[in-house]
């Protein structure tokens, strides 16, 4: 078995204090392995990361185009958001739009991760927030409203027999070039299935997404489409001061990112026709999304623009309560 390397440190003073390992793949449309660092090939649960992929039958079965969905409802649709007004607003608009309404989400209800939105929240709600707060609510809106257009039964649409999971699954299949049997299928925390796939099938999906390479016409505009609505609307797609929207906002239309749940992101690099997936072992967000920023850097040449600003979110300081500096996470691709 291959050992994951260490692609984060952490200090306090002059001293590692801890670590984070982890691997990366970092494919292109026609599969060639670009970089690969630690164990690719273990199938692993994507979570969110792969929500962009989940999106493509909405605009693959025509629902998109005819609701008058643009760059914020398809970003929205591919979303791991914070549950801010704004988005809570944006999927009730698109529900309506499509003549429906909140009850029909089997997402589940949560309350935002976010600390200052989750205070907004208690002053809403005395319970648990409903389905439409769910960070996924964005994804279900997007998969209800497929049905809808086609026609489709919406109840227990989270199902994997239903046929709206199932066209999510076959586009998965497709686009990854990953198998997506029943052994390797979970339940994801908003109720769908996930599917257990290789890193190096997930970064070959998002290169194939940038690029359309071995897409039939109709997919590759579609994942095109789904790209780039995240990169120009991310607050969307994530929220205030989230990494993925820092990310997107610092790339200006060049770089997509999408973290998932236990440490996953995927993303891409459009104008290189780069895909890219990782995983920090430990499950952190602290890990992988100094692993995300520092795959960036090592991608792009040195004298590129966004060299300064991905140093910046690779290699962050940490203060303690007084304020003072007291060590750093540093993310580190050292080949």
């Amino acid at each position: 078995m291959t050992t994951n390397p260490t692609l984060v440190k952490v200090t306090r003073g002059n001293i590692v204090e801890s670590v984070h390992s982890g691997s990366i793949s970092v494919i292109d449309g026609d599969g060639h392995t670009v970089l690969d660092l630690g164990d690719t090939a273990l199938p692993i649960f994507p979570r969110s990361a792969i929500k962009a992929i989940q999106a493509l039958p909405l605009v693959e079965s025509g629902a998109a185009d005819a609701f008058g969905f643009g760059d914020t409802e398809l970003s929205l649709a591919c979303a791991s958001h914070s549950g801010e007004p704004e988005h809570i607003a944006k999927a009730r608009d698109m529900l309506q739009t499509a003549k429906l309404d909140e009850t029909c989400l089997e997402c589940g209800g949560h309350w935002s991760s976010q600390a200052w939105v989750m205070r907004d929240q208690t002053k809403l709600y005395t319970d648990t927030p409903p389905a439409i707060c769910n960070n996924c609510s964005g994804k279900h809106t997007g998969f209800v409203c497929t049905a809808a257009h086609m026609g489709i039964e919406i109840k227990g649409y989270i199902k994997p027999e239903h046929q709206i999971m199932e066209n999510v699954r076959v586009a998965l299949e497709e686009v990854t070039g990953s198998a997506h049997d029943v052994e390797l299928c979970g339940t994801d925390g908003c109720s769908i299935p996930s599917y257990a796939i290789p890193l190096k099938a997930m970064a070959h999906g998002f290169a194939r997404m940038a690029t359309g390479v071995h897409l039939q016409p109709e997919r590759a505009t579609a994942g095109k489409r789904l790209l780039e609505a995240c990169m120009a609307a991310p607050f969307y797609m994530a929220g205030t001061e989230r990494f993925c929207t820092k990310l997107m906002d610092l790339g200006g239309g060049r770089l997509f990112a999408k973290t998932g749940a236990e440490g996953v992101f995927c993303a891409a690099i459009p104008e290189l026709g780069l895909g890219i997936a990782l995983k920090c072992n430990d499950g952190s967000s602290r890990g992988s999304e100094a692993m995300m920023a520092a795959t960036f850097a090592y991608l792009l040449p040195d004298d590129d623009p966004l060299q300064p600003g991905l140093q910046n979110l690779a290699r962050t300081k940490l203060t303690n309560w007084n304020g003072i500096h007291v060590g750093d996470v540093m993310g580190e691709i050292e080949i």
